[in-house]
């Protein structure tokens, strides 16, 4: 039987004890109606895992012990950074979780003239600690021991020229295969030589990119592909 996987940010030690509380425990009690002496698996974004097993339950307060660390990794071997245009509702929701499900590395949400949203500094805050709650269920439901960095949303000419090398940057690692989704493409990405180490992908939010937009990210090292004959849904692009 597969265990319940708790995120926990906080250090883990085993022999310890950690006290669960908040959503977390109530997800466990309410929802999954754990109780005292059964085990579960924690993680903390930094890598590996650590058996542990529910010590007491007190309210909304739930204390494990920590049992054995386990060296369990499950990143792909390919570093992934995903551009993605902001796009409204539940799609930009959609696509984190996947892409977090599906092991990038870094998302980075862009801000583009075609973006139906516009976010103020705290709107933008609110938005990334919610984009972050959803990479951290994604974490715990698909095995993955390491959260995906999720940067600010940028605007897109400060990603595809970076003052510093901390906001995501334009394309990631320097050695980065960069590759601009553009439906209207001669080149389809199977033609694309497949990446030894990193890749960066870059898709505009719904309505697409402007002519201007792509071609300063060709400008900035971007190859345009299409993906095939049909056009994308934004979010359906980013998981294809």
């Amino acid at each position: 039987m597969r265990l319940t996987r708790v995120y926990l940010d906080a250090p883990l030690e085993a022999g310890g004890r950690v006290a669960l509380t908040g959503s977390a425990a109530r997800h466990l009690t309410r929802v999954l109606r754990l109780r005292p002496g059964q085990a579960l698996t924690l993680f903390n974004g930094g890598g590996g895992e650590y058996a542990a097993t529910i010590e007491a339950v007190h309210g909304e307060k739930v204390e494990v012990a920590v049992g054995e660390a386990q060296a369990i990794e499950r990143e792909s071997p390919l570093i992934l950074t995903l551009a993605q245009g902001v796009s409204r509702g539940e799609r930009m929701d959609f696509v984190v979780q996947k892409a977090t499900e599906l092991g990038a590395s870094s998302i980075v949400p862009l801000l583009t003239e075609r973006s139906v949203v516009r976010l103020s500094a705290p709107q933008a805050a609110r938005k990334l600690e919610h984009w972050r709650a959803i990479a951290i269920a994604a974490c715990e439901q698909s095995g993955r021991n390491r959260l995906p960095q999720l940067v600010p949303p940028l605007p897109l000419p400060e990603f595809l020229h970076p003052r510093g090398a901390s906001n995501g940057g334009a394309g990631g690692a320097a050695d980065a295969i960069r590759l601009l989704l553009a439906p209207a493409s001669s080149a389809r990405i199977d033609e694309v030589p497949r990446p030894a180490h990193s890749v960066t992908v870059l898709i505009g939010p719904e309505g697409g990119l402007t002519d201007a937009e792509e071609q300063a990210a060709v400008a900035a090292g971007f190859v345009p592909v299409r993906l095939g004959p049909r056009i994308l849904r934004t979010e359906t692009a980013a998981i294809t």
